[in-house]
């Protein structure tokens, strides 16, 4: 029986890779957090400002981590980024909030999400009446309709994207088109068919705060979240240096196009003080006032395809994090393998998957990835600095590609990063606090994992 490999194959193109950003981007996000960003910029001006600001950054952090996986196209994103720049322990922590929540913690709060749009077509799919309870100290575990579904999207995509990446690929990339396409067809119709006023893109329903303008971009970023994935996967993209910027520019400014497109829709259908109250999915109550009573059936099924569409490209992602962790000594030695036969970080996949799916069993994902949002950020602005500090360290190294604007551009990131950073622990003390206590929960282990396997 061969032997797994710790080498993963080039197999994957650039408009593969462009398709793992667009899906892994677009997902609940745009369906909940335009609410809360009108409710904290009550300005339909002030509101597209941060959508745009967003957009900006997104691109810039993208060109600049273009740069970085070009010079190092090896799996993992930030972690390679970092490790290169800061150190291991740094290194370490932004693959310790990956997992723990950043990319589990999404997983697990999409696929309950799922649940509830599954409900419409499946009855009691959301039904969380308990079969039964493993009472745990501080987390019970509940065994629930609901949970038995969102545990099982969870395993499908695990399962899938373990069989290769060749499955993967088509599934992502399927997923990622119906998902453009019905999301496209939807801004096209709103603003074809659709009963609005051009006035509400001016309207005012009170003074924005400079301070709320910077809150209401943490929503903004981690809804723009993801666009960093090409990194994550780059050692699996066919010539790096010509093909991961180009995954990175065009799944980027897909994102960009598609998210100021339907922001600019729902302002258009509701006034900003209107959206500002919308409780749940606003693209539900868009299309409800868009295309009448069939509208629920319509979203049900355009969200079911999103949220599926971000499993699949979390699935796809996140286990390169821990897989180039393992590598290094930083996790599970069994994560750092590659399957003898699919070719893929196997047992990386199945980490995720399980710590997911405790995510869901405990309701513990809500929690944790609105107590590490602000780390999204946090980690972004720290890799996109590394690329000054390489550039200073490593002066003749080759760089296929160059980060467009630079330094300016990745500085301005990275200014912007601080800012919404230190506003956050200024404005919200309590779940940025508890979210720098989850980082810092790394720390002994990294020094425990560190103690075992030296740097040689």
């Amino acid at each position: 029986m061969p032997q797994p490999s710790s080498q993963l194959e080039r197999r994957l193109g650039p408009l593969d890779a462009a398709a793992i950003i667009v899906a892994n981007v677009i997902g609940g996000g745009i369906l909940f957090t335009p609410p809360q960003v009108a409710a904290a910029v009550p300005n339909a001006v002030w509101f597209l400002s941060a959508w745009v600001a967003g957009g900006a950054l997104a691109l810039a952090g993208a060109m600049a981590y273009a740069e970085l996986a070009a010079v190092r196209p090896r799996a993992g994103g930030e972690y390679v980024y970092l490790n290169a720049a800061f150190g291991r322990l740094a290194a370490f922590l932004t693959g310790w909030t990956s997992f723990v929540a950043g990319f589990t913690g999404a997983i697990a709060a999409s696929a309950i999400v799922l649940t509830f749009y599954l409900e419409r077509f499946i009855p009691g799919a959301a039904n969380s009446t308990p079969f039964f309870v493993i009472p745990l100290p501080y987390v019970p575990l509940t065994f629930s309709r609901q949970t038995l579904v969102a545990l099982s999207a969870i395993a499908l995509m695990s399962w899938i994207h373990i069989r290769g990446v060749g499955p993967g690929r088509i599934m992502g990339n399927v997923l990622a088109a119906l998902k453009v396409s019905a999301l496209l067809m939807f801004i096209a119709l709103g603003f074809s068919i659709g009963s609005g006023a051009a006035a509400n893109l001016t309207a005012s329903a009170g003074p924005v705060q400079p301070t709320s303008w910077l809150l209401a971009l943490i929503p903004v970023m981690f809804t723009y979240s993801g666009w960093n994935a090409a990194g994550y996967i780059a050692e699996e993209i066919r010539d790096p240096g010509r093909n991961v910027p180009r995954a990175f520019a065009l799944g980027t400014a897909a994102v960009i196009f598609i998210y100021l497109s339907l922001n600019i829709l729902y302002l258009y259908v509701l006034p900003v003080a209107d959206l500002a109250q919308v409780k749940g999915s606003v693209l539900d109550v868009v299309a409800d006032r868009l295309l009448g009573a069939r509208a629920g059936d319509i979203m049900g099924v355009v969200s079911i395809i999103s949220l599926a569409a971000s499993i699949s490209a979390m699935t796809f992602a996140g286990p390169r994090v821990y897989y180039a962790m393992a590598r290094d000594g930083l996790f599970v030695n069994v994560a750092g393998r590659v399957h003898p036969r699919y070719k893929t970080p196997a047992a990386a996949i199945v980490a995720q998957a399980v710590w997911a799916g405790l995510l869901v069993l405990s309701g513990s994902a809500d929690a944790l990835t609105n107590y590490t949002g602000f780390a999204i950020v946090l980690f972004a602005g720290i890799a996109v600095s590394a690329l000054f500090v390489l550039r200073l360290r490593e002066p003749s190294a080759a760089r296929p590609f160059s980060a467009i604007g630079y330094p300016a551009a990745p500085a301005i990131f990275v200014v912007a990063c601080l800012m919404i950073v230190v506003n956050g622990i200024y404005s919200r003390p309590g779940p940025t606090g508890a979210g720098l206590l989850v980082i810092a929960a790394g720390v002994p282990l990294y020094m425990w994992l560190a103690h075992r396997h030296p740097v040689s």
